[in-house]
């Protein structure tokens, strides 16, 4: 096995190009969302994102590795779980401000830390139950104005956006946690290959139900929502060829700084108080998950290297 090359700011800047493309990914779909629905836009995201797919994978000498398989079920499964996560996702991007999705969509890790307790059987302690308090903790302070009727102030519309994007965030986990089980025995070429394979016909089994045909310019936006998400993928996942996960991942980050600007300048959105506190509490929840998981990957390793010279 060959070593990994170690090029920590090569992997920042491959991570931060991949955050890049997955927000403007967002802007398209957003602009998009004013003539499509959420269905059609999975289908487009999804289909125009398997050209730069197989390219990237020609690229490496891994397309015969892309396409085989060995569990189709678990393909299918990821599949729908996944779709279903963007397509929620992109319905509640028609309804709420760029950055408030993304900032609701932190809630990810949260979630994954708690289904692979419930699935994975892995471990919940000290450091990691308090990060998951915190996270939900946030997510609680960002869909509050949304979802509070106390005050007589709640748009219904808003609480719908924000209980899809909350609801394609539980979904994103979930199928997060699938493919931790599927890496166990399937490459993860193949993983990528066959999800925009099954997510397009996920989408386009959405065509009974209002597909439109949309103008020059949403087509463009919907191309290229796929071409951007494509390429995104491939940065991301480049991002931790040349750095470890630790160093890596919190740039996840950033994002809400991209969405908060993109938003303001194409979308007029104006980010609200409790979304930037609930952000702020979410993120150093998300930090805390990750920096646990570089402390227990660096435990295992420890104890490996102890077992294989004394065992």
């Amino acid at each position: 096995m060959t070593d990994r090359p170690d090029n920590p700011f090569l992997a920042i800047g491959l991570k931060l190009c991949a955050v890049v493309l997955f927000v403007v990914m967002g802007a398209f779909i957003k602009a998009a969302s004013v003539e499509v629905p959420p269905g059609q836009a999975v289908f487009f995201r999804s289909f125009c994102a398997l050209p730069v797919i197989i390219l990237w994978l020609a690229s490496r000498r891994e397309l015969k590795t892309g396409l085989r398989t060995q569990n189709v079920r678990e393909h299918v499964f990821r599949g729908i779980i996944g779709s279903t996560a963007m397509g929620l996702s992109f319905a509640g991007l028609a309804i709420l401000p760029l950055s408030e999705v993304k900032a609701i969509q932190y809630a990810v890790p949260i979630f994954v830390v708690i289904l692979a307790a419930i699935f994975l059987g892995e471990t919940i302690r000290k450091v990691r139950l308090t990060a998951v308090f915190m996270g939900l903790l946030g997510v609680l302070i960002i869909l509050w104005p949304r979802l509070s009727v106390t005050t007589g102030d709640a748009d219904p519309k808003l609480a719908l956006g924000a209980l899809l994007v909350l609801g394609g965030s539980f979904c994103a986990a979930a199928a997060q946690v699938m493919v931790r089980r599927m890496v166990a025995h399937e490459h993860p070429a193949a993983i990528v290959f066959w999800f925009s394979i099954f997510a397009s016909l996920m989408g386009l089994l959405s065509l009974p139900f209002g597909w439109v045909v949309p103008s020059v310019a949403v087509m463009g936006y919907l191309v290229g929502a796929g071409l951007v998400g494509g390429l995104g993928q491939i940065f991301g996942t480049n991002a931790y060829r040349f750095g470890d996960a630790s160093i890596v991942a919190p740039f996840d980050y950033a994002s809400i700084l991209f969405a908060l600007a993109i938003g303001y300048v194409f979308f007029a959105e104006v980010p609200t108080p409790q979304m930037i506190v609930g952000s702020a509490n979410v993120i150093t929840a998300g930090v805390l998950i990750i920096f646990r998981e570089h402390q227990l990957r660096l435990q295992r390793g420890k104890a490996r290297q102890h077992v294989t010279k004394y065992g």
